[in-house]
């Protein structure tokens, strides 16, 4: 008894030595913090998921015909919706009311598989990265023989597939080529050919795609309104633009913009400088220069850039895209209202009077001078001079 009382003592001289009352929970103090755009906004049914319709409508055929394959692999640019789409397939499989395209999203398989749902114990995610080994590969092998506990099917979504080891692939092989009838899996991956080929040729391989600019910036104006916020016309594109087509890196990028709003707002200056793009004003003015064979307004403004901080190259690519818009401008007279370019009202009026300062063939060959320049820019320890002569010719 008196062993019992000095561990008492001694548990809560420590306690107290560490500033902690004995049925605290530091986590209780931790203030909560609202979830990412891209978790908050997560796809939970077919139809939530963009720009991807050439692997959904197959996906959903497929359900509804009862033709769903053992095995599939899912590739494509990180940030499109592969892991996405195998988590609404794994919902879709195991749902009570299906196998249906249409989730009931009311069911306990449904609930668990929901975002910010706990997850259900035979939906299992597997980051191959960091369990990719032969080892981890035959553990997976031994329980995938133990039957579902609670649903139709055990899926495995096995993440990053490429960074299995050959070694690993080999020892799924046969398991990935008769698997028992409860048995689904679902490999994703950006680097394809990098799985073997063995693998692959046992599985209905479906290529997700970067979402065009279109669909995206459409996708975005809905998430502000949502969240309230108002941007200005031109901020979205540049949000896009940013991301790479890739859904998760424009939401990561918005969400920047949007955790640094001031009154509701989003001006394209405030998106601009801080995702280090050039401002219009300054593109305006070395435009009108060239137009006007100004070489001390064409200096000037490179000074100006070079000033405020702007990165030559950054500079240069934005250049580019503008002579890019000017050579579709003076080709095609409509383009602003057709939707082949994608900018404002008041950009596309000064696109059409900048056009009108340039010859025939001139803004080609600017354009031909520009991009020959940026490639040789790359790697150079003097990008300003490079800027300069550039713009000289």
């Amino acid at each position: 008894d008196e062993d019992e009382e000095d561990g008492a003592d001694v548990i809560e001289r420590v306690q107290e030595l560490i500033g902690e009352a004995p049925d605290s929970n530091p986590d209780d103090d931790l203030p909560e913090l609202p979830l990412a755009l891209y978790r908050r906004y997560r796809p939970e049914t077919f139809d939530e998921v963009i720009g991807e319709d050439h692997v959904i409508e197959p996906l959903k055929r497929a359900i509804l015909n009862n033709r769903v394959n053992h095995a599939y692999l899912f590739s494509g640019p990180r940030g499109c919706g592969k892991t996405t789409t195998a988590r609404i397939l794994a919902r879709a499989l195991n749902c009570e009311q299906g196998p249906t395209p249409t989730p009931c999203g009311t069911c306990q398989s449904c609930r668990d598989l929901a975002c910010g749902g706990p997850g259900s114990i035979d939906v299992i995610e597997i980051d191959a990265a960091s369990h990719g080994g032969v080892d981890d590969a035959r553990d997976l092998r031994e329980r995938a023989f133990f039957a579902p506990v609670h649903s139709r099917y055990k899926i495995y979504i096995i993440d990053e597939a490429h960074m299995v080891t050959p070694q690993g692939f080999n020892a799924l092989l046969k398991l990935v080529e008769e698997p028992p009838p409860h048995v689904k899996f679902i490999f994703a991956t950006t680097e394809p050919e990098k799985v073997i080929g063995t693998i692959r040729s046992r599985t209905h391989h479906y290529p997700f795609r970067l979402v065009p600019p279109k669909v995206l910036v459409e996708y975005l104006a809905e998430l502000c309104g949502k969240e309230g916020i108002d941007v200005d016309h031109a901020v979205l594109p540049l949000v896009v633009r940013a991301g790479g087509g890739s859904v998760r890196d424009s939401l990561s990028v918005l969400d920047q913009l949007l955790g640094g709003v001031a009154d509701g707002h989003v001006s394209y200056e405030q998106a601009a400088a801080l995702l280090g793009y050039t401002p219009e004003a300054l593109l305006d003015e070395i435009v009108d220069a060239f137009a006007a064979g100004d070489a001390h307004q064409v200096f000037a403004t490179i000074d100006k850039v070079i000033e405020v901080g702007q990165d030559p190259r950054r500079f240069a690519e934005d250049l580019l895209r503008r002579m890019r818009d000017l050579v579709i401008v003076s080709a095609v007279p409509d383009a602003c209202r057709s939707g082949l370019i994608d900018v404002s009202p008041e950009q596309a009026t000064r696109l059409a009077h900048q056009v009108s300062g340039f010859g025939a063939g001139e803004l080609t060959r600017a354009a031909e001078v520009l991009a020959t320049g940026l490639t040789n820019m790359r790697g150079t320890t003097a990008p300003r001079l490079h800027l300069e002569l550039m713009c000289s010719r």
